[in-house]
This record gives structure tokens, sequence and C-alpha cells, in this order.
């Protein structure tokens, strides 16, 4: 698995814990279409993680902004990694309004099963 940068977000993948892909977000993520560029990088990160039986946390405290469209992948990560069981992290800054208002929406996505994990620092 290879790092993203496309235009102004980079997303770096980072295996510095076992059994957790921590991928960290960095810059802007302001496509039209984000789904491109980010189903085709998150396709080879959640096939690993199943195969490895890994957990992924996204960290976005040094994400500067997301736009609309990019909320939509990340629901999309949600429920694939849900599918194949795959524990999700989403840790974020909660003293960043935008971040704090847009994760905490994203609470109606956790359930009793602990896959999901809302994590504010």
């Amino acid at each position: 698995m290879e790092n993203l940068v496309a235009g102004d977000l980079s997303i770096d993948v980072e295996r510095d814990q076992p059994g957790v892909l921590r991928l960290v977000w960095r810059g802007k993520s302001n496509a039209r279409n984000p789904l491109q560029v980010l189903q085709p990088f998150f396709a080879p990160v959640i096939a690993h993680a199943a195969e490895t039986k890994s957990g992924v946390e996204l960290q976005f405290q040094r994400l500067e902004h997301f736009n609309s469209s990019t909320i939509t992948s990340i629901i999309q990560v949600i429920q694939e990694c849900r599918t194949k069981g795959i524990k999700l992290a989403i840790v974020f800054d909660a003293s960043v309004k935008w971040q704090k208002l847009s994760f905490d929406a994203l609470r109606v996505f956790a359930k009793p099963d602990g896959l999901l994990e809302l994590r504010p620092v």
C-alpha cells in the first residue's frame, strides 16, 4: 500500500502499531468527486486489513478541510469495513468546530458491534 497524494490532499499509510493500519490525512480534500481518488486508494487498504485481521485508523487531526463530497467517501469506508468485520477508528480534533460537527454526525453509524469508534482528541 502506498501513500496517496491527490491535489491538496495527502494520506500517509503508517504501520507503526501492530494490527493497525493508520491513515493520516493532511491538507485539504476538495476534489469535486473524491470517490474517484479515494475508492481505489481504500480498496487495497480494506482488503489488506481483512486478510491480516488488522484494524484501520483514520486520523483527521491534521486535515485542514474537507468538502461535503468527502463525507460520502468516508461513509462508504465505514460501510465496507463493517461488512468485512474490520474495526475502524476515526480520530479527529474536537477543538476544531468543523471536525467536531462532521464526525459527531457520523455517530449514527456506530452500532453495538464495536466495529466503529469515533475518537475525539
